[in-house]
């Protein structure tokens, strides 16, 4: 079972950042995507590492301001969120598949249960 945690309430332009890890497992052999759903809207893909980190995706809203990593010594993904806007509000989930990338939530068998960023002033 996958862990997200690090959102909050955060001024817009502020940064946040977002942690997945797996009870009793690491995530170094799985491809890990975030995920986010605004109110009123469907889950979207924000960002993915594939497991050798050589394949990453980001949304095209986020690109520039989202750095997606991981740290296999830790068995944890992270998602750094600079220059946050309100549009950002929303649930993030993490989530994961053998490794590769996808943008799709088929895709994905493991989830996170979603931590709450709301930017606001």
């Amino acid at each position: 079972q996958l862990q997200a945690s690090g959102g909050g309430l955060v001024q817009p332009g502020g940064s946040l950042r977002l942690s997945c890890a797996a009870r009793g497992r690491t995530l170094k052999n799985y491809g890990i995507a975030w995920f986010r759903r605004a109110p009123g809207s469907e889950r979207r893909a924000v960002s993915c590492i594939s497991r050798n980190d050589d394949i990453i995706y980001y949304q095209n809203s986020v690109e520039g301001r989202f750095t997606i990593s991981r740290d296999n010594a830790k068995g944890t993904v992270y998602l750094q969120m600079n220059s946050l806007r309100p549009e950002d509000t929303a649930v993030y989930y993490c989530a994961a598949r053998s490794f590769l990338c996808s943008s799709s939530t088929s895709a994905f068998t493991s989830w996170g249960q979603g931590t709450q960023v709301t930017v606001s002033s």
